[in-house]
């Protein structure tokens, strides 16, 4: 009996380690997409971002401020998806309960689209790249490393990963309506915002012509996924502290 009251007690502690690590680090994503959109305001960035026009420009960026060669290529989306990781687990095992077939398709996507975006991100080899440009002493060197940059600036435009990551948050919300761990408020929140940057890529992609009303999406989007997270790290932190059995939190606050 003593020992069944001590193993229940540590799994219970367990489950109040990960909802609160799941909580805090949707929570630090919030601060990565502020300090992308605080960024993008900051004297020079946007132009130093407009003239990256050519392969050669973006060596240039990345000799002039390595910084901004990294997140103008997807730095701080890189780190705000690696930061959900944890946060889109808890969500899985909070809903698994009530809706565990589409909870375990929404943590599926994430994780492919992760690998996606991971594996056709290019930024550091961009930056590898630029450095060897710098060095290179004769312009056949240079054409051949013109030619690798280029190559992998269409690959790092592959937005397929960022799509499945946002796709991966929509059926997660969905699988918010079937349980009562979240409320309906968060899934209503998390589908609007994840369904207009699912179309944001979409226009991106074939729509060009609509950038400009992609833009406008895009900030709302970009505001109900930040209340999205917001709702969420609070109610994984509300989870933490609420009641527990053997299979995590109960659902009640």
């Amino acid at each position: 009996m003593i020992k069944l009251t001590i193993q229940g007690g540590m799994k219970e502690s367990g489950w109040r380690t990960f909802y609160r690590v799941g909580g805090a680090s949707v929570l630090l994503t919030i601060l990565v997409v502020l300090a992308e959109i605080a960024i993008g305001f900051l004297p020079g960035v946007a132009l130093a971002t407009q003239r990256t026009v050519t392969v050669v420009d973006w060596f240039s960026l990345f000799q002039d401020n390595w910084f901004l060669g990294l997140r103008d290529l997807g730095l701080l989306n890189l780190i705000g998806a690696a930061l959900l990781t944890p946060a889109f687990l808890a969500i899985y095992f909070a809903l698994r309960r009530d809706a565990e077939p589409w909870a375990a398709m929404g943590a599926i996507l994430f994780f492919v689209g992760m690998a996606v975006y991971l594996s056709t991100n290019r930024a550091f080899a961009m930056l590898s790249l630029s450095g060897q440009y710098a060095r290179a002493i004769t312009d056949a060197q240079r054409a051949l490393l013109a030619g690798a940059g280029q190559a992998m600036l269409a690959e790092s435009a592959n937005r397929v990963g960022i799509f499945v990551i946002d796709s991966a948050g929509l059926v997660l919300s969905a699988a918010m309506l079937k349980s009562t761990v979240f409320g309906k408020g968060v899934a209503y929140t998390g589908m609007l915002g994840n369904a207009l940057m699912i179309f944001v890529e979409i226009i991106l992609a074939f729509a060009q012509a609509w950038i400009k009303a992609g833009l406008v999406i895009a900030i709302g989007g970009g505001i109900s996924i930040i209340t999205w997270y917001l709702l969420i790290g609070r109610r994984l932190f509300q989870l933490a502290a609420g009641p527990m059995d053997a299979n995590g939190p109960s659902g009640k606050t």
